[in-house]
């Protein structure tokens, strides 16, 4: 079977090198072009591109897979399936047409819940039980084709976006490799989604993190697991940004109120919310190192009593 694979950021890269690792043909790897980072804009490689490289894969850098001559390229290569793991470009009607087996997505929720770009996310925001992940056949909807299998693992109180992302792409990866070889031989049937019970989740932006500290404890404990590793959450005190890094919720303490910094008995700093106590474990204030909340209590005796903005 050959496979031409595309995908951009880490959690595609376990799908590339399990495909590589149980000898399927990669025609060519698909990714993103690269970008300038860093303050002397060098280029930066997407992290499948890394792997493409260190697995001596011809790599495909398009702009856009509209045009007719991206199109002409993607034909030469006589894919038997085109995988897709968080590509990043939308596939025109010409692209999902060409494969025999089509194209197949791996997007990392329990379709037809999160739709769209950050589902993990979404996961943590709602405080889920379990995430999970969709193989799918893709159309021309946005993550509406129908499901070849799906897998779903528990949330753990210490997951992360960083941390559950890491955990989907290697169950995808796996999930796929149990279903490949049957969907080509026609074992599996497709399973259309149930577009009446579908969901979606707005982008996420650098604004998305700022803590309002009216909302319950339970809500800013998941929104700081959500939103890591990026954008962060952050608070304001002094004319400067303080990024929450690591928190814990707390039961509510009588006379804190919301916003409120206090001392907690372990010496760690804690804010008054809508309801309950936030543990601060790991914070940053602008222009410094992370460190713990208790070191920088240490440091910002000002701190403790002030009322931070909601």
């Amino acid at each position: 079977m050959r496979i031409v694979f595309m995908g951009t950021p880490g959690f595609a890269v376990p799908v590339l090198k399990l495909l590589v690792l149980n000898d399927y043909q990669i025609a060519a790897v698909y990714t993103q072009p690269d970008k300038p980072a860093g303050r002397g804009c060098n280029m930066s490689f997407s992290p499948v591109k890394q792997s493409a490289l260190s697995l001596g894969l011809k790599i495909v850098q398009p702009d856009s897979l509209k045009k007719e001559e991206t199109l002409d390229e993607l034909a030469v290569l006589k894919p038997d399936v085109v995988v897709v793991a968080a590509f990043g470009q939308i596939l025109t009607k010409s692209v999902l047409d060409l494969p025999k087996y089509g194209c197949i997505n791996i997007h990392p929720s329990l379709l037809p819940k999160y739709r769209g770009a950050v589902p993990v996310a979404a996961s943590i925001l709602n405080g889920d039980s379990f995430a999970g992940v969709s193989i799918m056949l893709m159309d021309k909807g946005l993550d509406t084709g129908p499901i070849l299998a799906q897998a779903q693992i528990p949330v753990l109180d210490y997951d992360n976006t960083g941390i559950l992302t890491d955990k989907l792409s290697l169950v995808g990866a796996f999930v796929l490799l149990e279903i490949l070889s049957d969907w080509s031989k026609g074992r599996i049937t497709p399973r259309p989604q149930d577009n009446a019970a579908a969901s979606y989740f707005s982008t996420v932006n650098r604004d998305s993190g700022e803590i309002d500290w009216s909302q319950t404890a339970e809500i800013i404990w998941r929104k700081l697991r959500a939103y890591y590793p990026w954008p962060g959450c952050f608070t304001h005190w002094q004319g400067k940004n303080i990024k929450i890094i690591e928190a814990l919720p707390q039961p509510a303490v009588k006379g804190i109120v919301s916003g409120q910094v206090a001392v907690l008995p372990d010496g760690s700093a804690g804010v008054g919310t809508g309801n309950g106590i936030l543990k601060i474990v790991k914070l940053q204030m602008e222009g410094k190192k992370p460190m713990s909340s208790i070191e920088f209590l240490r440091g910002q005796r000002q701190f403790a009593g002030s009322v931070l903005p909601s």
